[in-house]
């Protein structure tokens, strides 16, 4: 797979290191970029599976090199390649960081970059091993003629903590000096966005649960995957005060990253083969659901989410 170029279009976007005006009123890019969860994904950004390995970086991979769980690399490029299969079988065009063999976190594209519809957020990894992502995937922006629209300099923070409710309103969460995002990063962030018009609310959360992407995630315009049982009651109410519905999903399958979904719109959703209550509350209400094994990569500390950026999102 290599990285597709953009449409011949008259609306092309260019690359800028810098796209964002200081005090708001940014300008929204042409063809790229992504204003909710929710819309419509015609192209999604993946990490590369060929260096992967598990490390200690999370709850999840220390508990599963903790219990023994054997890593088996072939069976990772398997159901990684059983994951693009399904994106590519919704419509969803596949382009891949710049792949680097001393990242070999690299396939978790969600954390080293953010996409906004003013362009991408270069974020600012909390782990040593993972910082080198941050350089691949400005390449890889640069590439795909994509603006960046700043650089989070404050403090570290990683994509999965930031997550855009709907257009204009997001969710931003932080862990602290023992996470990996920190509150100082989160208010970065929060005073770019808020000058840009936007709603915001930060919340703290418990590194155990490393982003806050999995416990909360959108699934269709006023419908959200929520485990109510680990996410703050101030984001709970927050949620319901915007008349999002929320399914519940039981805190044992978040451990197994079943909150940890994508949406591709129109009612359709990508999820693991794992998330057993998931599926069975989207297919009563008439989802379309690709379910691709990934136990091999989600025991290493990250899910499907955690594996994708949204590159572009079409509203219906």
């Amino acid at each position: 797979m290599n990285i597709h170029s953009q449409n011949n279009t008259k609306d092309k976007d260019s690359f800028l290191l810098k796209a964002r005006k200081n005090g708001g009123g940014t300008s929204a890019l042409k063809y790229w970029g992504s204003a909710c969860e929710y819309d419509t994904l015609t192209d999604v950004l993946l990490g590369p599976i060929e260096n992967f390995e598990w490390l200690k970086t999370s709850s999840v991979s220390k508990k599963s090199i903790r219990r023994g769980v054997k890593f088996d690399q072939k069976v990772a490029v398997e159901q990684y390649t059983e994951m693009v299969s399904a994106y590519e079988s919704a419509g969803v065009k596949v382009h891949l960081l710049e792949s680097d063999p001393e990242l070999p976190y690299q396939v978790f594209a969600r954390d080293s970059s953010i996409m906004t519809p003013y362009g991408a957020i270069i974020t600012n990894m909390a782990q040593s091993w993972r910082r080198g992502e941050n350089f691949r995937a400005i390449e890889t922006y640069e590439q795909l003629n994509i603006p960046i629209y700043d650089f989070i300099t404050a403090g570290t923070f990683e994509g999965g903590d930031f997550n855009i409710i709907e257009p204009g309103c997001a969710l931003i969460g932080w862990e602290g000096s023992e996470g990996r995002s920190e509150e100082i990063a989160a208010l970065q962030l929060k005073k770019w966005f808020e000058a840009e018009g936007w709603e915001i609310l930060t919340i703290d959360i418990d590194p155990f649960y490393v982003h806050i992407d999995l416990m909360v995630v959108m699934l269709a315009k006023k419908l959200a995957a929520v485990c109510l049982e680990t996410t703050d009651p101030l984001v709970l109410n927050w949620l319901k005060s915007k008349k999002i519905k929320l399914i519940p999903v039981p805190f044992s399958e978040t451990l197994e990253l079943g909150c940890n979904v994508v949406s591709l719109g129109n009612d359709s959703v990508i999820l693991p083969e794992s998330a057993t209550t998931l599926r069975k509350v989207l297919n009563a209400e008439g989802f379309t659901i690709y379910d691709p094994r990934i136990d091999m990569i989600t025991q290493g500390g990250g899910g499907l989410h955690c594996m994708c950026q949204s590159l572009r999102r079409v509203p219906l």
